[in-house]
Protein backbone atom coordinates (compact mmCIF):
# COMPACT_ATOMS: atom_id res chain seq x y z
CA UNK A 1 0.00 0.00 0.00
CA UNK A 2 1.88 3.44 -1.07
CA UNK A 3 -0.59 5.77 1.28
CA UNK A 4 0.83 3.73 4.68
CA UNK A 5 1.67 5.82 7.58
CA UNK A 6 5.40 5.00 8.44
CA UNK A 7 5.15 4.46 12.13
CA UNK A 8 8.39 4.79 14.44
CA UNK A 9 8.14 3.37 18.13
CA UNK A 10 10.40 5.00 20.79
CA UNK A 11 11.00 2.79 23.90
CA UNK A 12 10.28 -0.59 21.38
CA UNK A 13 11.90 -2.93 24.00
CA UNK A 14 9.43 -1.93 27.10
CA UNK A 15 5.80 -3.41 27.83
CA UNK A 16 3.75 -0.76 25.97
CA UNK A 17 6.75 -0.23 23.85
CA UNK A 18 6.66 -4.38 22.62
CA UNK A 19 2.55 -3.81 22.54
CA UNK A 20 2.71 -0.71 20.34
CA UNK A 21 5.35 -2.29 17.60
CA UNK A 22 3.13 -5.55 17.49
CA UNK A 23 -0.28 -3.24 17.24
CA UNK A 24 1.56 -1.07 14.11
CA UNK A 25 2.50 -4.37 12.51
CA UNK A 26 -0.94 -5.79 12.45
CA UNK A 27 -2.26 -2.58 11.22
CA UNK A 28 -3.43 -2.77 7.50
CA UNK A 29 -2.80 0.97 6.79
CA UNK A 30 0.45 1.42 9.35
CA UNK A 31 3.82 0.33 8.07
CA UNK A 32 6.96 -0.16 10.86
CA UNK A 33 9.83 1.37 9.64
CA UNK A 34 12.16 1.85 13.00
CA UNK A 35 11.89 0.22 16.68
CA UNK A 36 13.99 2.16 19.02
CA UNK A 37 15.59 1.36 22.17
CA UNK A 38 17.39 3.73 24.76
CA UNK A 39 20.74 3.44 23.34
CA UNK A 40 19.47 4.08 19.59
CA UNK A 41 20.08 7.26 17.84
CA UNK A 42 17.36 9.36 17.00
CA UNK A 43 18.68 9.63 13.47
CA UNK A 44 17.43 6.23 12.58
CA UNK A 45 13.81 7.98 12.54
CA UNK A 46 14.92 9.97 9.13
CA UNK A 47 17.27 7.11 8.05
CA UNK A 48 13.93 5.28 8.07
CA UNK A 49 11.95 7.31 6.85
CA UNK A 50 9.25 8.00 9.47
CA UNK A 51 6.36 10.20 9.24
CA UNK A 52 4.42 9.45 12.76
CA UNK A 53 6.31 8.47 16.00
CA UNK A 54 5.45 6.82 18.96
CA UNK A 55 7.10 8.30 22.29
CA UNK A 56 6.26 5.65 24.98
CA UNK A 57 10.21 5.71 26.45
CA UNK A 58 10.78 7.55 29.99
CA UNK A 59 9.86 11.19 31.55
CA UNK A 60 13.67 11.86 31.63
CA UNK A 61 13.99 11.38 27.70
CA UNK A 62 10.37 12.18 26.04
CA UNK A 63 10.93 15.89 25.86
CA UNK A 64 13.93 15.67 23.36
CA UNK A 65 12.67 12.45 21.70
CA UNK A 66 9.49 15.25 20.74
CA UNK A 67 10.95 17.68 20.58
CA UNK A 68 13.24 16.20 17.61
CA UNK A 69 10.45 15.39 15.96
CA UNK A 70 9.08 18.45 15.33
CA UNK A 71 11.96 20.06 14.48
CA UNK A 72 11.85 17.08 11.62
CA UNK A 73 7.99 17.67 10.68
CA UNK A 74 7.78 14.19 12.18
CA UNK A 75 3.95 13.71 13.81
CA UNK A 76 4.32 12.09 17.40
CA UNK A 77 2.12 10.45 19.70
CA UNK A 78 2.74 10.33 22.92
CA UNK A 79 2.21 7.74 26.09
CA UNK A 80 5.28 9.10 28.70
CA UNK A 81 4.33 11.00 31.44
CA UNK A 82 6.16 13.98 32.95
CA UNK A 83 4.62 16.79 30.73
CA UNK A 84 4.11 19.53 33.29
CA UNK A 85 3.28 22.70 32.56
CA UNK A 86 6.73 24.00 31.34
CA UNK A 87 7.21 21.08 29.58
CA UNK A 88 4.16 21.98 27.62
CA UNK A 89 4.61 25.25 27.25
CA UNK A 90 7.94 24.59 25.24
CA UNK A 91 6.53 22.31 23.23
CA UNK A 92 4.25 24.82 22.05
CA UNK A 93 6.32 27.15 21.09
CA UNK A 94 8.50 24.39 19.02
CA UNK A 95 5.11 23.72 17.27
CA UNK A 96 4.34 27.64 16.60
CA UNK A 97 7.33 27.24 14.55
CA UNK A 98 6.50 24.08 12.66
CA UNK A 99 2.57 24.88 12.55
CA UNK A 100 2.11 21.88 9.81
CA UNK A 101 2.88 19.21 12.79
CA UNK A 102 0.49 17.34 14.86
CA UNK A 103 1.81 16.24 18.36
CA UNK A 104 -1.01 14.00 20.65
CA UNK A 105 0.17 13.49 24.19
CA UNK A 106 -2.15 11.38 26.24
CA UNK A 107 -2.31 10.48 29.81
CA UNK A 108 -3.83 6.59 28.89
CA UNK A 109 -4.94 5.18 25.50
CA UNK A 110 -7.46 3.22 26.68
CA UNK A 111 -10.61 4.16 25.50
CA UNK A 112 -12.82 3.39 28.22
CA UNK A 113 -10.30 5.38 30.79
CA UNK A 114 -10.83 7.98 28.38
CA UNK A 115 -14.78 7.89 28.84
CA UNK A 116 -14.58 7.52 32.25
CA UNK A 117 -12.58 10.88 32.81
CA UNK A 118 -14.97 12.28 30.83
CA UNK A 119 -18.03 10.94 32.64
CA UNK A 120 -15.70 11.96 35.81
CA UNK A 121 -15.67 15.38 34.83
CA UNK A 122 -19.52 16.04 34.00
CA UNK A 123 -20.65 13.87 36.96
CA UNK A 124 -18.10 16.10 39.26
CA UNK A 125 -19.97 19.33 39.58
CA UNK A 126 -22.86 17.63 40.43
CA UNK A 127 -21.23 15.89 44.15
CA UNK A 128 -20.66 17.55 46.80
CA UNK A 129 -17.76 15.08 47.76
CA UNK A 130 -15.62 13.98 45.12
CA UNK A 131 -11.82 11.50 45.59
CA UNK A 132 -9.78 9.38 43.25
CA UNK A 133 -8.11 6.04 43.44
CA UNK A 134 -5.70 4.82 40.91
CA UNK A 135 -4.13 1.79 41.12
CA UNK A 136 -1.07 0.25 39.44
CA UNK A 137 1.43 -2.45 39.10
CA UNK A 138 4.79 -1.94 41.53
CA UNK A 139 6.87 -0.87 38.52
CA UNK A 140 5.29 2.10 37.88
CA UNK A 141 7.74 5.51 38.58
CA UNK A 142 5.30 7.95 39.11
CA UNK A 143 2.42 8.77 41.71
CA UNK A 144 -0.11 9.66 41.20
CA UNK A 145 -0.60 8.55 37.54
CA UNK A 146 -0.88 10.86 34.78
CA UNK A 147 -4.39 10.03 34.27
CA UNK A 148 -5.39 10.42 37.97
CA UNK A 149 -3.86 13.56 37.43
CA UNK A 150 -5.77 14.64 33.99
CA UNK A 151 -9.06 13.49 35.59
CA UNK A 152 -8.57 15.35 38.75
CA UNK A 153 -7.83 18.80 36.87
CA UNK A 154 -11.16 18.39 34.42
CA UNK A 155 -12.95 17.62 37.84
CA UNK A 156 -11.57 20.63 39.85
CA UNK A 157 -12.06 22.52 36.42
CA UNK A 158 -15.86 21.59 36.21
CA UNK A 159 -16.22 22.28 40.00
CA UNK A 160 -15.05 25.71 39.36
CA UNK A 161 -17.03 26.57 36.81
CA UNK A 162 -20.31 25.22 38.06
CA UNK A 163 -19.41 27.02 41.65
CA UNK A 164 -19.25 23.90 43.61
CA UNK A 165 -17.93 24.38 46.95
CA UNK A 166 -14.34 22.38 48.60
CA UNK A 167 -15.19 18.80 49.11
CA UNK A 168 -15.85 18.51 53.13
CA UNK A 169 -13.17 17.49 54.92
CA UNK A 170 -12.88 17.64 59.01
CA UNK A 171 -9.27 15.88 59.02
CA UNK A 172 -7.45 17.73 61.84
CA UNK A 173 -4.09 15.62 62.37
CA UNK A 174 -3.27 13.09 59.96
CA UNK A 175 0.12 11.22 58.98
CA UNK A 176 1.80 12.56 56.20
CA UNK A 177 -0.09 11.29 52.74
CA UNK A 178 -3.34 9.30 54.64
CA UNK A 179 -4.92 12.35 52.97
CA UNK A 180 -3.09 11.29 49.50
CA UNK A 181 -2.17 14.05 46.61
CA UNK A 182 -4.14 17.12 46.51
CA UNK A 183 -4.59 17.96 42.64
CA UNK A 184 -7.13 20.94 41.92
CA UNK A 185 -8.72 20.72 45.36
CA UNK A 186 -9.22 16.73 44.28
CA UNK A 187 -7.67 13.98 46.86
CA UNK A 188 -5.90 11.27 44.55
CA UNK A 189 -4.64 8.34 46.41
CA UNK A 190 -2.29 5.51 44.70
CA UNK A 191 -1.94 2.02 45.14
CA UNK A 192 0.99 0.14 43.94
CA UNK A 193 0.19 -3.50 44.11
CA UNK A 194 1.84 -6.51 42.68
CA UNK A 195 -0.56 -8.65 40.05
CA UNK A 196 -2.31 -4.91 38.91
CA UNK A 197 -1.88 -3.53 35.51
CA UNK A 198 -3.90 -0.09 35.51
CA UNK A 199 -6.74 0.69 37.41
CA UNK A 200 -8.75 4.03 38.57
CA UNK A 201 -11.89 4.54 40.93
CA UNK A 202 -13.76 8.06 41.01
CA UNK A 203 -15.82 8.64 43.98
CA UNK A 204 -18.65 10.91 44.25
CA UNK A 205 -20.75 11.63 46.96
CA UNK A 206 -23.54 13.64 48.37
CA UNK A 207 -25.96 12.78 51.37
CA UNK A 208 -27.31 9.20 50.91
CA UNK A 209 -25.85 8.60 48.03
CA UNK A 210 -22.81 7.82 45.78
CA UNK A 211 -21.62 7.08 42.77
CA UNK A 212 -18.29 5.59 41.99
CA UNK A 213 -16.71 5.46 38.56
CA UNK A 214 -14.46 2.71 37.65
CA UNK A 215 -12.21 2.10 34.95
CA UNK A 216 -9.85 -1.51 34.66
CA UNK A 217 -7.28 -2.48 32.34
CA UNK A 218 -6.41 -5.95 32.73
CA UNK A 219 -3.79 -5.89 30.01
CA UNK A 220 -1.38 -3.69 27.99
CA UNK A 221 -3.71 -4.42 24.86
CA UNK A 222 -6.20 -2.32 26.29
CA UNK A 223 -4.11 0.70 25.19
CA UNK A 224 -3.28 -0.60 21.13
CA UNK A 225 -6.07 1.11 20.03
CA UNK A 226 -6.03 4.32 21.43
CA UNK A 227 -2.53 4.16 20.27
CA UNK A 228 -3.87 3.70 16.75
CA UNK A 229 -6.68 6.23 16.48
CA UNK A 230 -3.79 8.31 17.71
CA UNK A 231 -1.43 7.61 14.74
CA UNK A 232 -4.62 8.05 12.24
CA UNK A 233 -5.74 11.15 13.51
CA UNK A 234 -2.29 13.38 14.16
CA UNK A 235 -1.48 14.48 10.84
CA UNK A 236 -5.16 16.08 10.65
CA UNK A 237 -4.91 17.75 13.46
CA UNK A 238 -2.22 20.37 14.17
CA UNK A 239 -0.84 21.42 17.14
CA UNK A 240 -0.89 19.77 20.76
CA UNK A 241 -3.88 18.16 21.67
CA UNK A 242 -3.38 16.80 25.45
CA UNK A 243 -5.56 13.92 26.08
CA UNK A 244 -7.28 11.02 23.81
CA UNK A 245 -10.59 12.68 24.17
CA UNK A 246 -9.55 15.66 21.98
CA UNK A 247 -9.99 13.27 19.11
CA UNK A 248 -13.20 11.58 20.20
CA UNK A 249 -16.62 13.37 19.82
CA UNK A 250 -17.97 12.69 23.42
CA UNK A 251 -21.05 14.71 22.93
CA UNK A 252 -20.52 16.31 26.54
Amino acid sequence: MTDQIRVAVLGASGRMGSEAVQAVENAEDMQLVAALGREDSLERLIEAGATHVVDLTVPDATEGNVAFAVEHGLHAVVGTTGWDGERLQRLEESLHLHPEVGVLIAPNFALGSVLATAFAAKAAQYFESAEIVELHHPKKVDAPSGTAVRTAELMGAARREAGVAPSPDATETQLEGARGAEVDGIHVHSVRLRGLVAHQEVLLGSAGEQLTIRHDSFDRASFMPGVLLGLRTVASRPGLTHGLDGYLDLGL
